[in-house]
């Protein structure tokens, strides 16, 4: 037996394989950190000097924090190229989590701006990094046909939400209590463990995960290294010349992020490198993705309108405590948590049986929709009076949307993959997730907390007639995906 059919079929992690245990780990410590900042960084933004924060205006802070996630996912695409084409995914996977840590002890110890600009710009590109290659090397531990792979991209769900969980609470207790620089240092503690938890896990990966599927030829090495230092240059000119600001940062992101996409799909869908079985399956993924960047659209903007609406609407009273803000945002892991294995367990049982993957879609979007349509009932009050138990069960529906589509998504890029962009197609995914999450801080402009019902009418209603329309073309798009349900 090979080392790698030794690895897919090891059964020492919950009835899964050993390194799915270490990937579980460090995107756990990866999630506490990237959701214990995020937290706390747009209340950071917008508050005031004498409370601690960079008093920006709050459309500002709502485009900054968009745009930092939308590149977050944009970067996916940095971190999937070097894997593919230079040096495999394990060696970027570990590289983007020492850029991460670096990221977040630039937020604890760099005053203001600067601390934000080098912070979240480090961030920004470990974790996609991280995020493209953990997923990629997930789905390499499985077959095609095992039937553990839906489960086992559940089980790593759950490491990432448990870290989602847990970071809001500490680092938001912490800025509370001590500032928002010990939070964002909190982060980077987390991540420094989750660092040295992977580096122990790291050969358990098997030899496929230093694989580099399509290298790039040397003469062609310069030629890569003089473009990307060309894009880095246009975008300090533009910052100088003021063309990108804080204000439009987040609608300058939709729009490079959505010609990246288009460009993604013509280079997969033209090459000679894939099958025609390969390139119908990449077409048949096209509604998926937009299914994904809508869905995200609304989940994203937990960081963005719902930490407002938090902020200025919600009666955060506990018992004469007032609960932090950044603790809103671990109700949904909590859900996570509680139902991920459910899902496993339901899709694992159902086998064959279980609803397709675009009727999957169409439901997550279809229930995020009506998430935000739960609103309605309290758009008529002022002030913090909304009850926490109102924001609990809009929340909670938001996690049953994500269980159908979030991890089902991961699992899908993995299916639909051609050989040669077996990583970049994960990154295809991740930039409906980048193209939701910058939409995301840009709707949230329009967000007035004395004038909501008519932004969450639109908005909750806009998903629920796409969910509808995706449910009505789930068989024709099933067609465009043979062997793959």
């Amino acid at each position: 037996m090979s080392t790698e059919a030794h690895v897919r079929r090891q059964k020492g992690f919950f009835g899964h394989p050993r390194a799915l245990g270490t990937l579980f780990g460090l995107e756990m410590w990866e999630r506490f950190s990237f959701y214990g900042m995020q937290g706390i960084l747009t209340i950071y933004l917008y508050y005031s000097a004498s409370e601690g924060g960079l008093g920006l205006p709050k459309s500002s802070a709502t485009s900054i924090v968009g745009a930092y996630g939308g590149l977050v996912y944009l970067s996916t695409v940095v971190g999937a190229w070097l894997a593919d084409r230079i040096v495999g995914s394990e060696r970027v996977l570990f590289g983007s989590a020492v850029l991460i840590m670096l990221g977040h002890v630039s937020l604890a110890l760099l005053p203001g701006f600067v601390g934000i600009g080098v912070g979240l710009g480090a961030v920004a590109l470990g974790s996609g990094g991280l995020k493209a290659n953990a997923t990629s090397l997930v789905g390499g531990l499985y077959d095609e046909k095992d039937e553990r792979r839906d489960a086992g991209f559940s089980i790593f769900y759950l490491g990432i939400n448990l870290g989602a969980f847990l970071g809001p609470l500490l680092t938001g207790l912490a800025q509370q209590e001590l500032g928002f620089h010990y939070g964002f240092g909190l982060a980077a503690i987390g991540m420094a463990i989750g660092l040295v938890q992977y580096s122990f896990g790291r050969k358990h990966l098997g030899p496929a995960a230093d694989t580099v599927p399509n290298p790039l030829p040397a003469a062609r090495r310069p030629v890569v290294l003089a473009a990307a230092l060309g894009v880095v240059a246009v975008i300090v000119l533009c910052v100088l010349l003021g063309l990108i600001t804080a204000a439009n940062l987040a609608a300058v992101t939709i729009v490079v992020i959505t010609l990246v996409s288009i460009a993604y799909f013509a280079v997969i869908l033209s090459s000679n490198r894939i099958t025609s079985l390969e390139r119908r399956r990449v077409v048949g993924f096209i509604p998926m993705f937009l299914a994904s960047f809508v869905f995200f659209s609304l989940f994203q903007q937990q960081f963005t309108v719902v930490v407002i609406y938090v902020d200025e609407r919600l009666d955060r009273n506990l018992f004469g405590w007032e609960m932090p803000v950044a603790w809103a945002n671990a109700i949904n892991p909590i859900f996570i948590i509680l139902l991920a294995g459910v899902f496993a367990a339901l899709w694992t049982k159902l086998g064959p049986r279980q609803p397709s993957t675009p009727m999957k879609f169409a439901l997550g979007t279809i229930i995020a929709g009506l998430a935000f349509l739960l609103f309605l009932p309290w758009s008529g009050n002022t002030g913090n009076t909304t009850p926490l138990y109102a924001l609990v069960l809009i929340l909670l529906l938001f996690t049953i949307a994500e269980l159908l589509l979030s991890p089902v998504g991961l699992s899908l890029a993995t299916k639909l993959a051609p050989e040669a962009f077996r990583t970049q197609m994960v990154a295809l995914n991740f930039l409906s997730v980048a193209l939701g999450t910058a939409a995301a801080g840009f709707f949230a402009r329009y967000y007035s907390p004395a004038d909501e019902a008519p932004y969450f009418l639109v908005v909750g209603g806009a998903a629920v007639v796409f969910g509808v329309l995706l449910a009505v073309s789930t068989p024709a798009i099933r067609r465009l995906m043979p062997g793959v349900h």
